[in-house]
């Protein structure tokens, strides 16, 4: 799988482009077009416990979308619920990446994305504690609120980022959760900070320049004071 990116970086889409009878699988809702002879397949994928944990643990759909290009190969557009860019991930077998909730649009046929526990810094971000865990090799497609910013760490650097902004990192990396203002649980609120991460390089941390759950917090004050 081949990825074109336009309309970056305010309004992405991704297109997809695969060889004959190349499979990819799509976040349910995301596609937006194909080429003709391209068919589709919705499952729930690795069956229904995964399907389960998926959509109610890591916030994604139940069902996950498979499109399989025709002999003569094809193409398929995605882009996520929320303005903004978009990124295709080159994964791994020794670099495998955590995505959080709402990040994952699609990915590669040797590429599995499944749900997996990202710890309490997730938690105690908002952000819910389960996230996606893409491992094998191949590619996967991310979307993000607003802008992205691609940290690349080298060994030994540390780097503080708000939970909220993180969208996808590097499972090889060390990191610790901590109130943005240590020990002192109201001067975080405060601050309007909650909790941040510390991660230390090597390795690559991508963030979104604008945080979808403060923003649902101010839209639903807005709404409630109309």
């Amino acid at each position: 799988m081949k990825v074109q990116m336009r309309h970056n970086p305010a309004s992405t889409v991704a297109r997809c482009f695969l060889a004959g009878g190349e499979p990819m699988r799509v976040e349910s809702g995301a596609m937006l077009a194909h080429s003709a002879g391209v068919s589709l397949q919705a499952k729930a994928e690795g069956g229904i416990l995964a399907g389960l944990k998926r959509s109610v643990l890591a916030g994604e759909s139940f069902f996950v979308s498979t499109f399989t290009a025709p002999p003569q190969g094809g193409w398929v557009d995605v882009a996520p619920a929320l303005p903004g860019d978009m990124l295709s991930l080159t994964i791994t077998p020794d670099r495998p990446y955590f995505i959080n909730r709402g990040g994952w649009i699609a990915n590669s046929h040797g590429v599995t994305v499944e749900g997996k526990w990202g710890g309490f810094a997730n938690l105690f971000g908002g952000e819910g504690g389960f996230g996606l865990r893409a491992h094998g090799e191949g590619e996967a497609v991310v979307g993000v609120f607003g802008a992205i910013d691609v940290i690349d760490l080298p060994p030994g650097e540390p780097i503080t980022i708000d939970t909220g902004h993180v969208v996808a990192y590097d499972l090889t990396m060390s990191f610790t959760i901590r109130r943005a203002v240590s020990g002192r649980s109201i001067q975080s609120l405060k601050s309007g900070e909650g909790f941040v991460f510390d991660f230390i390089g090597p390795g690559r941390v991508l963030l979104q320049t604008r945080n979808p759950s403060a923003f649902a917090a101010w839209a639903a004050s807005v709404a409630s004071s109309s």
